[in-house]
């Protein structure tokens, strides 16, 4: 993460081995996109073919690349919602999408973030306000149109929060 920065590329093998940091030791298929179909509890959609997951990957990680413009928000909530469409490995997918969101965010701010408590940690906190952005942006999706809207409000009032967490600790003092 220290490496990271602005001009770092994203690739494949980096989310490969975020998801088997993430998994090793509870899947013995970390670090490794799956070779089979899958299906997602309690959730309308059905992740693609692990067929086109090699394809549908690189072209997430070239869009994250060559949209180094765009703001740090987008970019992570962009990785959060697609690589949770994906759906690229049999178990991990939720930590590994929220993981590299955060390390997209970071690199595009140009530091890491402080603060005790990061935006993956407020999300598994609570978990209900991820899964309604991610359901929205997915319902756009299927409508034919990327609306990340739901999700970069999302990422933005967990970067306030995760901010103001650290405000708190270094001040003794509530936001003001």
């Amino acid at each position: 993460m220290e490496e990271w920065g602005p001009e770092s590329i994203l690739t494949p093998e980096i989310l490969k081995e975020a998801q088997r940091l993430a998994v090793n030791q509870i899947y013995r298929c970390a670090g490794q996109f799956r070779d089979g179909e899958v299906r997602i509890a309690n959730v309308a959609h059905d992740p693609p073919s692990h067929a086109k997951v090699p394809e549908l990957v690189a072209e997430m990680c070239d869009y994250v690349n060559s949209s180094q413009n765009r703001l740090p928000v987008h970019l992570a909530s962009y990785v959060m919602w697609r690589l949770n469409w994906i759906h690229p490995f049999f178990g991990g997918n939720g930590r590994t999408a929220r993981s590299i969101a955060y390390l997209v965010l970071c690199a595009g701010l140009g530091f890491r973030l402080p603060g005790a408590k990061t935006i993956p940690e407020l999300i598994v906190e609570d978990r209900s306000p991820y899964y309604d952005a991610l359901r929205e942006a997915d319902r756009a999706y299927a409508a034919g149109r990327l609306d990340l809207s739901a999700m970069e409000e999302l990422m933005s009032s967990l970067l306030a929060a995760q901010l103001v967490d650290l405000y708190t600790k270094a001040t003794g003092r509530g936001p003001v």
